[in-house]
């Protein structure tokens, strides 16, 4: 079990997605867990209804610190992943053994404006790289990739569309 921290500013749509994505396509192999730097305090609707569509816990779904994955007693991170560009240009905490990075940026859905479909347009279409990029990173023949490996293959994954 490899634990997956995904990272943004907010934490509160693109973070959370790829954390119900990874949680949920993961089945057992990956704890998915999402942060902000500035926590927005809030799930954004959309973001909510569509990780609870994939099947992921409602309860799980909360806006938190990364602060919370860098004190004693926090679950060991294995893999960082920023996507969004603000948390990926901040100054992130140190992380007790060293994880694996690596920047998968993805534009803000909840800074969309427009009618109620225009957003969800929106949220889907970040839903859709993040899946493809977890998808990827499932495909990995994790067992054989050592940290500066592993860290190659999921900076690559961030360039996937």
């Amino acid at each position: 079990m490899r634990n997956v921290l995904f990272l943004c500013t907010g934490n509160s749509a693109r973070s959370i997605l790829a954390e119900a994505l990874l949680g949920t396509l993961g089945k057992g192999r990956f704890e998915a867990y999402s942060a902000g730097s500035q926590p927005a305090g809030r799930v954004q609707p959309i973001a909510a209804e569509l990780a609870t569509e994939l099947g992921y816990p409602a309860d799980r779904l909360r806006s938190k610190s990364w602060d919370e994955f860098a004190a004693p007693g926090a679950p060991p991170i294995d893999v960082v992943i920023t996507v969004c560009d603000n948390a990926a240009a901040e100054t992130c905490p140190i992380w007790p053994g060293h994880p694996a990075s690596a920047h998968w940026g993805v534009p803000d859905p909840a800074a969309v404006e427009g009618d109620d479909e225009t957003k969800r347009r929106a949220y889907l279409a970040a839903m859709t790289t993040l899946r493809r990029r977890v998808e990827l990173l499932l495909a990995l023949p994790l067992d054989t990739l050592d940290r500066l490996s592993m860290q190659k293959h999921l900076r690559e994954i961030g360039k996937t569309p």
